[in-house]
């Protein structure tokens, strides 16, 4: 899910646009029903719904600019997000550049992508030299230590004419399906034969004038498991995260440990383990170790592959 906010910080924080699956739209329409929902035929990553977004508003207003963020991310500091986002808006107005808000990292995290800068100011903004793919430990570690390095938040401004003509420029069947898709729903045969790529990957790092904006505001991805300790906090004794009734641990430390709720009578009891992830959900049960979470997304497809969706 993408949401893609118009002017949004000190400006018109009320034009914000959803754009999410045709098979979510009744839900997120009932939990913000005072933002407008735009329904994709069918995923496509975020190159797709982000040109979808872009086209929606172009075709409104060519001269307009807007922020895009990811919508399952949680920030702490507001404020401080909405501070980074006016910078990365008041930067674009004047030059058309792209300007990412770039996270500072705090642990040597493998399932982010990174952003390396240029030397320059440690808080302001700095032209992006190149996107990283999530990297293996030894060097994250290195990203960390090096201080050159951002977390890639995902979250960025630009014009919309920016938009559409770098989508017109790297993925061109993208640019015009969506223009398609945003001049009448009828189009969706079109979008569903689209690549499935992302919008870093197929066009992000492959355009000029890219600055980033370092944002120390609590983010945190909680599209993953292991990100829930972050956001939730975690036990004062074995620091374990627990969500849910009837978690039961003995000399067991950093384990997030999930349940379906009050309703669920299911007891998950564990001894002496350390830093996994278990998660009962309806008639399945995931158990990860903490560093392999970003593999559950391997796992979900592998199960489609043999079939078992309906656990999922």
């Amino acid at each position: 899910m993408i949401a893609a906010a118009v002017e949004i910080g000190r400006r018109v924080a009320d034009r914000v646009m959803i754009v999410t699956s045709a098979a979510q739209v009744e839900a997120t329409t009932a939990a913000v029903p005072s933002v407008e929902v735009i329904a994709e035929p069918v995923g496509r990553n975020t190159a797709a719904a982000i040109g979808l977004a872009g086209a929606t508003i172009a075709a409104r207003d060519r001269d307009a600019t807007i922020t895009v963020l990811p919508a399952d991310h949680y920030v702490r500091d507001r404020i401080g997000m909405v501070s980074a986002i006016d910078a990365c808006l008041d930067y674009v107005e004047k030059t058309d550049a792209i300007a990412l808000v770039g996270i500072p990292p705090t642990r040597a995290e493998t399932g982010y992508g990174y952003l390396e800068m240029a030397p320059g100011p440690s808080d302001g903004l700095r032209p992006v030299l190149r996107f990283v793919e999530k990297p293996d430990r030894a060097t994250a570690e290195e990203y960390l230590a090096s201080g050159r390095h951002l977390w890639n938040a995902g979250i960025f401004c630009l014009t919309t004419r920016r938009l559409m003509t770098e989508l017109d420029m790297h993925l061109p069947k993208t640019a015009t399906a969506a223009r398609m898709v945003a001049d009448g729903p009828n189009a969706g045969l079109v979008y569903e034969d689209l690549p499935s790529i992302s919008f870093d990957k197929g066009v992000m790092e492959k355009v000029s004038r890219v600055v980033a904006v370092p944002a120390a505001v609590g983010w945190s991805d909680v599209g993953s498991w292991s990100a829930l300790p972050e956001v939730l906090g975690t036990s004062e004794v074995g620091g374990n995260t627990f969500v849910g009734e009837r978690i039961y641990t003995i000399d067991s430390s950093g384990c997030v440990i999930v349940t379906d709720g009050a309703d669920d009578k299911t007891l998950i009891a564990t001894v002496g383990v350390s830093d996994l992830i278990i998660v009962k959900a309806g008639d399945a049960i995931l158990v990860a170790r903490k560093d392999q979470a970003q593999r559950v997304k391997e796992l979900v497809e592998a199960l489609g592959e043999h079939g078992w969706e309906r656990h999922l």
